[in-house]
Formats: C-alpha cells, structure tokens, sequence
C-alpha cells in the first residue's frame, strides 16, 4: 500500500470516529481541519457556520469541493473488518468528503486556478452550511461529495418541501367535534393522495413521482387540543416546486389548519454533456470501469448551490443504500478507487477549462 494510501485511510478512520451529528459537528470539523495541511491544503480553517474550508491555489478561477461532514443519528460503531470500515457517515458522507480532501490536496494545479474544499454542516437538516457559503463564491466548476458507487456519477435529485401543518381549539366533545387531530391528519391524506401519481412502479418508487413521508406527528387532548405534522415531500425535476407549494397551500386552506413551509429546495438536473459530467466520465474509463449515470431520489447540497449554474456533478465512493442504516459501511479498495477517479476528473476539468 502506498504511503499516500495509507494516510487516506488513516484520515477517514478518524473522521469516523468522531460523531458529528447535524448540529454538533464541531469536533469533527476541527479534527479535519487540523489534518488537512498534511495533504496539501495550503490554507484550512472553521469558518462562522461550522464549515471546514481549505484552499489551495490563489487564481481568480475557483473549483469547489462539496462534501457534508454531519451525519445522522445512530450507526454502527467504528471498526474495521474485512477490509471495509464501518461507522456512521462512512458512507453518507464522510467517505467522500475524505476522497475529495485526499484527491484535491494532491491532484496537479494549474495557474490561475484555485481548489476550495468545504465540509459543510447541516445537510442532513436543512444545508444550513451550504447556504452560508452560496454567496461568498462564484466557481467555474463543483463536484458534490455523495455517495455513488466507483462508477456513478449523479446528475439529478429531486426537491424537496417540508411543510408544518397544525391546528387547535379550546377543547370539545370529540362527539360532535372530531378536532384538530383529526383535522390535520385529513389534511396530510388529502396531500399524499392528491400528489402521489396514480399509477407506481411496483418494483420501487419512481424517482420520477412526487412522493410524501410523514416525519413528525404530534397530538394532545390536554387544556386545548392541539395536532402537528411535519410532511417531506419530494419533487423530481419534471415538476414545478412552486406548482406542488400551491397545491399544498390549497389543501391547507380547504380543510383550515395552519401551515408553514419549514424548508424548500429546488429540483436540479444537469447535462449528461456537462463539462464535469464528462470529465467524470473520461476518469472513470481512465481508472478501467464503465461510467452511469444516475438520478437521486433524495435532496442534497446539488440542490442549495444549484444557484451557482457552474458545470456540477456528484461523485464519491460508497454505497447509497447503506447511508442511514444500522450496517453503514465502506469498502477502502473502493475508497482508494475513487481518490483516484477524482484525481484524475479534477485534472480532466481543468485541462478543458
């Protein structure tokens, strides 16, 4: 194993380690932030919002890194088996964040560019840490660090609204008042069926459809009653995100209860010709695998800093059906791979650019 190799590892099995759930990454963010110079990083620091940013390079034309450091709760604890390691955000997406931070700290840097890395907090609540950064950059290209597979390379996901829909009263008999309770809950069936396609896939759900997940529901009975709800709902590029916010808000006002929209992010969708797309694609081949192309069906920081209209693609190692599970883990052969396909699509960008 080349020594280079060994200290990627090395990394990521420390970044694993530390637990850095949505709203408490400190530790972690620090921990990587100190490693970074080690791998090439000129300039790394925290900035206000929790985010590790690094630097190389002092040309006017910008390259974003984009991973996530924070995770979700749970997980299985570290350890390393088999040649996999296993933990919490191993794969989602601490995995990738590592591959980018290894590959952009050692890829050849051309003048007049310079590569920012970002591990950004909050993605998995409300990209709070990509938001902070949408404006204070204008990159000529980004890769987004999630989860693909060696070969994946992610060109679409789907938006999102997440919606609080309450409701309350003084109290009553439910004999003849059936309340709030039931009010809300009326109101979310009429959502789910009303935006869900009348026709599904039986083998999986469509990344195509519009689908709804309950998040959070709360009721009581005690000194008023009172109900809420928290509804996810999902929109793939081929709908309007504010078509879907009308048909919500419409139904909230039918059946009266309160609503607001906690958080919206727009579907995004790029070019299988985009020029970060085939330059992916090229390293891929490059490294003896056959590139795919792929649609997400959930909402990422593609989606936050889609604004920036810069060529964008998502890549990283790891497999997607593990992240948020109780057997989340990463192959390191894989891990090494993909360090070495992000290596080589970073320098395939710039040799176009």
């Amino acid at each position: 194993m080349h020594e280079l190799e060994k200290k990627a590892i090395e990394l990521l099995a420390a970044i694993v380690k530390i637990s850095s759930i949505s709203g408490h990454e400190k530790d972690a963010s620090n921990a990587l932030s100190a490693s970074l110079p080690a791998f090439g990083w000129e300039k790394s620091y925290v900035d206000e919002m929790g985010n590790v940013v690094a630097h190389r390079g002092e040309g006017e034309k910008e390259l974003i890194l984009l991973g996530h450091i924070d995770t979700v709760p749970g997980g299985p604890p570290f350890s390393m088996s088999e040649g996999c390691l296993i933990g919490r955000g191993a794969v989602d997406a601490k995995g990738p964040l590592c591959a980018m931070a290894v590959a952009g700290g050692s890829c050849t840097l051309p003048e007049g560019w310079t590569i920012t890395l970002i591990g950004a907090t909050g993605e998995e609540e409300d990209s709070r840490g990509a938001k902070f950064r949408l404006n204070l950059h204008s990159p000529q290209g980004c890769i987004i660090g999630e989860p693909t597979g060696t070969c994946g390379i992610a060109t679409s996901y789907r938006g999102r609204i997440l919606t609080r829909i309450c409701s309350r009263d003084e109290g009553a008999h439910r004999s003849w008042s059936s309340g709030p309770m039931t009010k809300v809950i009326l109101t979310v069936a009429k959502i789910i069926e009303t935006l869900s396609p009348k026709t599904q896939n039986q083998d999986r759900e469509s990344i195509a459809n519009i689908s709804s997940s309950v998040t959070y529901m709360k009721g009581e009975e005690s000194h008023g009653r009172t109900a809420e709800v928290l509804l996810d709902v999902r929109v793939p590029p081929c709908k309007l995100l504010d078509d879907v916010a009308r048909q919500i808000e419409s139904i909230c006002s039918y059946f009266d209860v309160d609503f607001s929209f906690v958080d919206m992010a727009r579907p995004h969708q790029v070019d299988k010709n985009d020029p970060m797309v085939v330059a992916l694609r090229r390293a891929i081949r490059i490294n003896g695998y056959k590139p795919r192309l792929l649609a997400k069906s959930g909402t990422s920081d593609f989606n936050t800093v889609a604004p920036w209209g810069c060529p964008m693609a998502v890549y990283g190692p790891g497999d997607s059906l593990l992240e948020h599970t109780e057997g989340e883990k990463i192959d390191l052969k894989e891990y090494i791979t993909a360090i070495n396909i992000l290596k080589d699509g970073i320098h395939s960008f710039l040799e176009m650019k």
